[in-house]
Formats: C-alpha cells, structure tokens, sequence
C-alpha cells in the first residue's frame, strides 16, 4: 500500500531539472515555508553522462550517450515521491490542520493552541478582543466627531475654487490668491439684492446695481 503524504492543497511544486524543492502556503493568512532543495540524482547521472559523452567523443562517446538515453528511460516519480515525503516531514512540524474548516495552517501566526482549531474558527481571545477595541474606537471616533464643528465661519454656499483663475495656483482657502491677490470666488452677491453674479460683473444683473 502506497504511502499518504499531507499537505494535498497547499503545496506548490518548485522542483527543476536538478532536484526537488516544494512550497507549503497557509491557507489562512498566506504565509510560505519552502523545504530544502534536494538534489535530483537520476539528472546528476545524465548530466554526467552527456559531459563524459562530449569529452570523449568517437566510440566513447557514443557509449556516454547510450547511457544517457538508458537514465531517461527511468522515470523519476519514485525518487519525486521520496523528496515530497522528506519536505513533508521537514515542514510538517509548521502546520497543523483545522478540524473545523479543514485548512492547513500555520502553527506560528494562525493556530489557537488553546483550542486546537485555526484562529479563523476560533480567534484568539486577546487578539480578537484588540480587534474589537479598535473598531470601537474608530466607531467612536466618527461619532463624537459628528458633534464637532469642524468648518468654523468657512462659507459652505461659496462655490469652492481649488486653483486660482487668474494664475493658477494652488488655493489653500481664503477669498483671493495668495499669490497674484485674485479673487478665488467665482460669484458675488449683490449688496443690493443678494443675487448672485460672476466675479467679473461690474453690474448686478438683476437690479442693476454698480459693484464698486
């Protein structure tokens, strides 16, 4: 009976043409631990194999690659099955699986010993009660900022003029330029009737009245 290795979902296969090196991810936060790299050593032979071949070359040579070609008749699944299971007993003693969603996870940052489930089945206490504290601060926070006036005599009907029209500043508030004395207000109110203008009028459109 063939042997169960863990890990069935979680595993990302790094393994190149020299050996065998393979990914553990927690499934809850991410987190990756990579075993060791475990030189493959059926690729070791063709390599040496193909560089006696070029060496030697004439009858020699052939015989090297006679070789070669016989090591790539071997498959190597059997020597890839011993390396996953070294990996897994490397990286084994990092993760542990959650018997309430089944995930595996990592012992360091999301596993509740405690318990004996993952930290997303069952928080930990401190941690999950900082979590809340934080949010109620932040729900605080808005609340009571509400209640303050945060505007001051700042005149909300004015029409809001982030750059200056007449040299294109920045506006840091205020009714004219810091920087050339224009005007930032694109209305006026008449004194006379309170209609609102452009800036430019020299009139009032709807009284007639002279700005001056």
């Amino acid at each position: 009976m063939s042997e169960v290795v863990p890990f069935t979902d979680n595993i990302r296969d790094l393994s190149n043409r020299d050996g065998f090196q393979f990914e553990f991810r927690c499934e809850r936060c991410g987190n990756g631990y990579r075993s060791a790299f475990q030189r493959d050593v059926v690729q070791t032979g063709q390599t040496i194999a193909r560089g006696v071949g070029r060496l030697l070359g004439g009858s020699l040579g052939n015989l090297g690659y006679a070789a070669e070609s016989l090591l790539d008749r071997s498959t190597n699944s059997s020597g890839k099955d011993r390396a996953m299971r070294q990996a897994v007993a490397e990286i084994a003693p990092r993760f542990q699986q959650c018997r309430g969603c089944g995930s595996w996870v990592c012992v360091d940052v999301c596993w509740n010993g405690e318990v004996g489930q993952c930290a997303r089945c069952s928080p930990v206490v401190t941690e999950e009660l900082a979590q809340l504290q934080a949010e109620a601060r932040r729900r605080q926070l808005r609340e009571r900022l509400d209640t303050v006036d945060m505007v001051g005599g700042l005149p909300l009907a004015q029409q809001a003029q982030p750059r200056c029209h007449g040299c294109g500043a920045q506006s840091t508030g205020g009714k004219f330029c810091a920087e050339c004395g224009s005007p930032l207000a694109l209305t006026k109110a008449c004194r006379e009737c309170t209609a609102e203008n452009a800036s430019s009028a020299r009139f009032c459109a709807e009284c007639g009245s002279p700005f001056g």
